[in-house]
């Protein structure tokens, strides 16, 4: 019989990039996607012709359950916070016949690593803490439940223990740039948002001192992870470690969220959008204003190292940084303002265009 897979989210950013790397390697495989509307199904239709579309979203735990009970593998990409949702997901695996494994590859991310800055109000300082999904791969799966998306962590880990037919993995990415090649979002999210915030507001922006560090991933690599952890499932666990060391950092390098603000800031007066690279500094809350969560996403450390996936997959991240990506970000984000009549560039303005 053919595989089957069921997936959430793959109209989303990671999720859709993740589904196209996957499709295009197999075709083969018989896949079905979680939509919300026949906007959503038409999207994924246009893009995944063999798809079943099953209409519902989230909180249709009934749904959840019932093609988790039909699908082989479960690719979860749609929300790293929705607790119910994976129970449901969890509860349809564990039906199957315990002969027959069953697999759930779940998306967190390396928000989860924030908590200590979060705790201490402390947003714009560096931190030398780094976490280690190989030799430090217990600390990484007994955070504090205070972290984010730990909630839900905890149900994927806790899965393998209690059902052993079900083979879990949780892949965790931090930053994430790159258009996507989905069909729907194609929108990365904190550099985007600090790009967009950039240009509305004619100069640089970082929050604090701007010393935080983050790791990143071109979204063509994460995917690529994505697609080695299914076929290790596909292959009968593969080179893959599931369940309580199931645990994947996606990162291919880390930068400083200033340096990243000059960057931005000078692509856009390079691009014409600023008459000064000068950077700014906000407060957490400035930034909160500014963006949901702005100040944890720019303010507050999330350090990791990737070993996992590159010592057991062969993942091997092959895309341009994050720095040589930003210019292009920059273009992006100043189209969709444009399109919205909300920017303009320096010059056109003082010629009154």
């Amino acid at each position: 019989m053919p595989l089957k897979i069921f997936a959430t989210g793959a109209t989303g950013y990671i999720g859709g990039d993740a589904l196209h790397a996957i499709v295009d390697a197999h075709p083969e495989y018989e896949l079905a996607c979680l939509v919300r509307d026949s906007n959503k199904g038409g999207q994924v239709a246009s893009q995944f012709a063999r798809a079943r579309l099953v209409y519902g979203n989230l909180d249709n735990l009934e749904i959840l359950e019932e093609e988790a009970k039909k699908a082989n593998i479960v690719l979860n990409y749609a929300s790293a916070d929705h607790e119910a949702a994976a129970t449901a997901l969890i509860k349809g695996l564990a039906s199957h016949q315990p002969d027959q494994p069953a697999y759930i590859i779940h998306t967190s991310g390396t928000g989860i690593l924030t908590f200590a800055d979060t705790d201490r109000k402390t947003y714009g300082e560096d931190s030398t803490k780094i976490y280690d999904d190989w030799e430090g791969i217990e600390e990484v799966t007994s955070l504090p439940d205070r972290a984010s998306h730990r909630n839900v962590d905890k149900i994927i880990l806790s899965a393998g223990a209690e059902h052993a037919h079900i083979r879990t993995a949780i892949v965790c990415p931090p930053t994430i740039y790159g258009q996507g090649r989905g069909p729907g979002n194609q929108r990365g999210h904190q550099l985007y948002e600090l790009s967009r915030c950039t240009l509305e507001k004619k100069h640089g922006i970082q929050v604090g001192s701007g010393k935080t560090y983050w790791t990143n991933v071109h979204v063509y690599d994460l995917s690529d992870c994505y697609l080695k952890l299914v076929e290790a499932a596909v292959a009968g666990v593969g080179n893959a470690v599931w369940g309580a060391e199931g645990y994947y950092f996606t990162e291919n390098g880390e930068h400083q969220w200033g340096h990243i603000a000059k960057i931005v800031a000078s692509a856009a007066k390079k691009q014409g959008y600023l008459e000064t690279d000068e950077v700014f500094s906000l407060s957490g809350g400035e930034a909160d204003q500014m963006t949901p969560h702005g100040s944890l996403m720019w303010g507050a450390n999330s350090r990791c190292k990737a070993v996992r996936a590159k010592k057991l997959l062969g993942w091997k991240p092959k895309e341009r940084s994050m720095e040589d990506e930003t210019p292009d970000v920059v273009t992006y984000e100043a189209k969709r303002l444009k399109s919205s009549g909300i920017l303009q560039g320096h010059a056109a303005k003082a010629m009154g265009e």
